[in-house]
């Protein structure tokens, strides 16, 4: 799976956390291998542009997903057919993002991650704008968020061990064994 990121926001953020949460969203939805994704991160006057631009709604806003040929062949899982590789371009922004964390009382890379599953999942063909959809989409964003969050602090108690283990060996004079890099600790 390819995901492309850029981030012209000003912002440092931990863009291989970003790429790590749209490529947990997007297995879990089992979206083919072979799907490509883009993800740009842009400050607030380049997403109110596109927000006026394309929604034709005043000001900055957090996310915004643009789904390759906006065709109708949504590719939930349960869509008849694959459909494109190309999925689309995800739009992120930081800035706006960081009050948005605030106000939940989160991290702003809790904020990115939350932004980037529901903008992949808008993507997939999901949306909010009847209440029954909104359940829907937020209740399966929810559950892949906590999955997400529950298996990298797991990966990053395991980097934590080893760590501590190849201590112990190196002060009891023992050399600790080559190790395959850790998938979880590489840039994306």
């Amino acid at each position: 799976m390819s995901i492309e990121i850029a981030n012209e926001s000003g912002v440092a953020v931990d863009e291989p956390s970003i790429v790590a949460a749209a490529r947990f969203a997007l297995d879990r939805m089992q979206v083919s291998r072979l799907a490509e994704l883009s993800v740009l991160l842009v400050g607030l006057d380049e997403m109110a542009d596109l927000h006026e631009r394309y929604l034709d709604l005043p000001g900055p806003t957090d996310v915004m997903a643009f789904p390759m040929d906006e065709l109708e062949s949504a590719r939930r899982p349960d869509a008849p057919d694959p459909g494109p590789t190309l999925l689309g371009d995800l739009v992120l922004c930081p800035r706006f993002a960081r009050d948005q964390a605030r106000k939940a009382g989160h991290s702003l890379m809790d904020e990115l991650h939350l932004l980037t599953v529901h903008g992949v999942l808008h993507l997939l063909g999901y949306d909010h704008a009847e209440s029954a959809e909104e359940r829907e989409m937020f209740t399966l964003q929810k559950r892949i968020l906590a999955d997400f969050k529950t298996e990298r602090t797991a990966a990053q108690r395991r980097v934590a061990q080893r760590r501590e283990d190849d201590k112990l060996l190196g002060a009891a004079g023992l050399a600790a064994p080559e190790r395959p890099a850790d998938p979880e600790s590489k840039a994306e």
